[in-house]
Order: C-alpha cells, then structure tokens, then sequence
C-alpha cells in the first residue's frame, strides 16, 4: 500500500491526486484530526506526531510514505528519513522543482502555516538550485481552519484569501506556492485572488507525480504493491466536515475508521 498523512483534511488533496496519476494502488491514509492543526505546534511535536503516524501506516502495510503535510516536510523529513527505512516523500521538494524549472527568472510566492513560514524550508531549497530568485513567503494561519470548517467559497474566506495575497500581488510574484496541502481545496480563490496571470503550484500534484516516477523507476516496488483500488481512510477524530470534505474531493461513499495514536 501507499501510505499517506496530514493533520486532517489536507493530505486528501495528495490521496486524490495519487489516485489520479496511480490508478488502481491501494492506498491507506491517517488524518490527525484530533491534534491538528499543526502549525501552531512546536518542531519537537510535529517530529513525535510524524514518527508515531509513520509507524502506524507501516503496520497497516504501507510499503512507501508520503508526508502530505507541509509543516512535517518542513520540520521532520530529516529525521524520518533516518528513523525509518522505507521511501519517504515530502510536499516541499516536488513544488520547489516546479517553480524552479518553469524557465523564466522566478519570483516565487509562497503562502503555508505559521511553522512551515518560519522553518524558511522554501527559500533555502529555491535559492539553493536558483540563487537568483527572488521568494516572497507569507504566513496564513486562517486558511486551514476555514478549510477544515468548510468554508470553500464564503465571503470571508474570499476576503481573508485577499488580504493574506495582497502583499505578494504588489511584489509582482509570478508564481505561488501553495505551501499547505489544505490550499487546493480553495485553489480557485487563490488563483482568482492572485491573478490569472500568476502560474499556481499545487504541491498535491507535484508529489503525487514524483510518486508516479519513483515507482516507475522502481518497477520491483510498484509490483509489490497492490492495487486492488482500496482506498482506507484512518482519523483521530471523526468529525462530519471531514467526512463531507472527503466526499466531495472522491465524488464517493467515504468510510472512516476511529484511531487513536
């Protein structure tokens, strides 16, 4: 199986992307909608969360892991990628090689949490492959709850959205990051908001297409993994919004499962 985390609701937007570009593998996912949101939380934390989470999904059966949480990738891969000795994907990496490689001289946005802001995790591997950029990065710690409430189109989410893109509209960015897989939930606002000229990187899709090449370069990895088209969905809290959420993004029954890590 392909195992997949976040905080909550997020990771869904990765879930669907890997259906989309893996059809038919198995995937089991953990949402920790109990403890989320994760930004808020300090890096020590969020490393406890992703370690615990991580042994879960691979007593599930999870053969790969894909951390669809920013504020993990942000402050965890590291240690992960060390503890455990299976493949693991960031969010981040995947949507840095996007923006870095469309061609013309990047001035990037980035929008994600309060933690995944201040862990400068975007800047440094953007510079680090194109020390020419320019990156403008701006936390926005509203977003994810109005995500997880359910918020998709209310007014002052619109308003919210606005407000947080303003500063990077007047720098002149000529793409943006959603540095928070909760983003393409609403990526419509954002993309109307910023402007239709500004090029959008979804980190759901980035990763789920680095996924897709890793295991076709992997052909003995992606024949051990079983693709029955199974789709388990594992919570710490079982919450309706999540649960209509999952339904609207799968266009499907969702059945969750209670687990308490």
């Amino acid at each position: 199986m392909i195992g997949v985390f976040d905080s909550g609701i997020g990771g869904l937007t990765v879930v669907r992307a890997l259906r989309e570009q893996l059809p038919g593998y198995d995937i089991v996912y953990f949402g920790d909608t109990a403890r989320a949101p994760y930004g808020t939380k300090s890096p020590k934390t969020v490393i406890d969360y992703a370690n615990e989470i991580i042994a879960f999904l691979i007593a599930q059966g999870a053969q790969l892991i894909v951390m669809a949480c920013n504020t993990v990738s942000s402050v965890a891969t590291a240690t992960v990628t060390e503890q455990f000795s299976l493949p693991i994907f960031d969010v981040v990496t995947p949507a840095v090689d996007q923006a870095v490689g469309l061609g013309h001289r990047p001035i990037i946005g980035v929008i994600g949490t309060r933690a995944t802001i201040a862990s400068n995790i975007y800047e440094r591997k953007i510079k680090k492959l194109r020390p020419d950029a320019k990156v403008h990065s701006k936390a926005c710690p509203l977003l994810v709850p109005l995500v997880e409430e359910g918020w998709l189109q209310k007014p002052e989410t619109v308003m919210i959205v606005k407000k947080y893109l303003h500063p990077l509209k007047v720098r002149q960015v000529n793409s943006l990051i959603l540095g928070c897989t909760h983003y393409p939930v609403i990526k419509k606002v954002i993309q109307r908001k910023i402007g239709k000229q500004v090029h959008i990187i979804d980190s759901s899709l980035a990763v789920a297409a680095e996924v897709a090449a890793y295991i076709s370069r992997h052909p003995e990895l992606g024949a051990g993994i079983a693709k029955h088209n199974r789709l388990e969905l594992f919570v710490s809290d079982i919450t309706t919004q999540f649960k209509k959420t999952a339904q609207m993004l799968f266009k499907q029954h969702i059945q969750l499962e209670l687990q308490r890590l």
